[in-house]
């Protein structure tokens, strides 16, 4: 999952800003209680998402895979003064829990988080976006972005995570559905006029594109 050496990520993760309290007791947390831990975004992708937010200055941001709440958090620094974020996730047993942190944040009366099938729930969401992040199931990527892509502005930004997937998208022997599902994808971007793409091979690899 992770590209770089570990001693480098180690020095990248020293030599970049700390993570608050609140982002480090989720990781602590999701490391203790949670399944799937390394879902998490964790600290050095986690300042990657919050200087591209901060950068971007979203007032309108989508998230489609909310797990435990860390890359909300991280994505919300970056808000303008009246600017909102809107999270999906379809597990039920972590809501309270992702509620409840961002309760605890500085952030809580901007952050929503929806419970539920995004594929169901994003038609019913008539907003326009300025940055979206999709992390969830990799089947559907190119459904969420099918249909959120009409709504983000131009000049708006798409963050997509998990695309290199453990190296598997380059393996040809490597062909479950999810990896078919994310080399289809990057192949579709790359093939869109309509956008700007870059990979980068951050942990398991996070595409950034832009509309034009």
């Amino acid at each position: 999952m992770n590209f770089l050496d570990a001693q480098i990520e180690q020095y990248a993760e020293a030599h970049t800003s700390p993570e608050n309290n609140l982002l480090a007791k989720i990781t602590r947390d999701t490391y203790l209680e949670v399944l799937q831990p390394r879902m998490l975004s964790g600290h050095l992708q986690g300042r990657v998402l919050s200087m591209l937010s901060k950068m971007i200055r979203p007032n309108a941001i989508l998230e489609i895979g909310t797990y435990t709440g860390y890359s909300a958090l991280c994505l919300a620094e970056g808000l303008t003064d009246d600017g909102a974020l809107i999270t999906i996730d379809k597990n039920i047993e972590l809501y309270d829990r992702v509620n409840a942190y961002f309760s605890e944040s500085e952030f809580a009366s901007k952050i929503k988080m929806i419970h539920g099938n995004a594929l169901h729930i994003l038609p019913k969401l008539d907003q326009k976006w300025d940055l979206i992040f999709i992390d969830a199931d990799k089947e559907n990527y190119q459904n969420y972005y099918d249909i959120t892509f009409q709504n983000l502005n131009s000049g708006g930004y798409i963050i997509a995570d998990n695309v290199l997937w453990s190296g598997k998208v380059i393996d040809p022997d490597e062909n479950d559905a999810d990896t078919l599902a994310l080399r289809s994808f990057n192949t579709a971007l790359v093939d869109d006029g309509r956008v700007e793409v870059l990979i980068l091979p951050l942990r398991d690899g996070l595409t950034v594109l832009r509309k034009k």
